[in-house]
């Protein structure tokens, strides 16, 4: 009797709650793992994953091998329910943000799905730390955290710096409070972000920057790929403001590209 007890047991699976506050089932580790998330794939590729990563998206450029060779299934918005049905994947990983709340819904009535949602530094140590034990990585997870924690932790801040942070043009956007860039241009790099006043990502225009007469404008090399033509353009409108291009995956992605991160902030700050 209590052999049987045990032996139940060990079959039961595990109950995992995703940062959406959405809980599903796991019994063992996942075979067949679709990512949706470019941050997130590169970070399953890091954990140590290959075989077991069967389809991405075609903003998943990073690994280089898994974007020639793994299945893509869409876009981040646009993912094909029909290619992700082909896949049979025991394990889908998405995010809050990237994918349509809607559509990871749809998926949630099919399969087990995890559904991160990071607007902090923190957030994405719980989401590493959660997608490693998901996937059986669980050391290599908590190594990654610590090593990004001491870096981290080991950056100057700059508080005298007043900073905006544009992400998209025509028209123009900036990351505002409430996001993760805002936590990384804020928290982690001590800046003051002049649109902090604000949230997510709102539309300005031109004047609103000259009011706003920021030390430094960061253009984003993603979503909008903003190029030395757009440094020419705003400093003429901005003479007393730096205007700089930045990689925007070192400042947006919050898998294990933010080891990276951190020497790329030393060197900006």
């Amino acid at each position: 009797m209590l052999y049987a007890i045990i032996f139940n047991c060990k079959k039961m699976p595990k109950s995992y709650t995703d940062q959406i506050g959405h809980t599903f089932g796991v019994s063992g580790v996942p075979k067949r793992i679709v990512s949706l998330v470019p941050s997130q794939t590169e970070l399953l590729y890091d954990l140590g994953l290959d075989e077991e990563v069967v389809g991405i998206t075609k903003f998943c450029i990073h690994p280089k091998q898994w974007f020639r060779t793994k299945t893509r299934v869409g876009g981040t918005k646009d993912f094909k329910l029909d290619h992700i049905k082909v896949l049979a994947p025991d394990l889908i990983i998405a995010n809050k943000e990237e994918n349509e709340i809607i559509k990871i819904k749809a998926l949630q009535t099919q399969y087990r799905v995890y559904t991160s949602d990071i607007a902090t530094l923190n957030d994405a140590y719980g989401m590493i730390n959660a997608v490693g034990e998901l996937v059986g990585k669980s050391e290599k997870a908590t190594t990654l955290v610590s090593k990004l924690k001491k870096t981290f932790a080991e950056l100057p801040k700059r508080s005298d710096i007043k900073v905006a942070y544009l992400i998209w043009q025509k028209p123009y956007m900036v990351a505002a409070k409430a996001t993760f860039i805002d936590d990384m241009l804020s928290n982690v790099c001590g800046f003051d972000n002049v649109f902090g006043d604000l949230m997510r990502y709102p539309c300005i225009t031109l004047k609103d920057l000259q009011d706003k007469k920021p030390d430094v404008l960061f253009l984003s090399s993603e979503p909008y790929p903003f190029k030395e033509k757009h440094i020419y353009e705003l400093s003429k409108l901005l003479p007393h403001t730096t205007c700089k291009l930045v990689d925007g995956e070192l400042f947006s992605w919050y898998g294990s590209r933010l080891l990276q991160s951190a020497n790329y902030f030393k060197q900006i700050l």
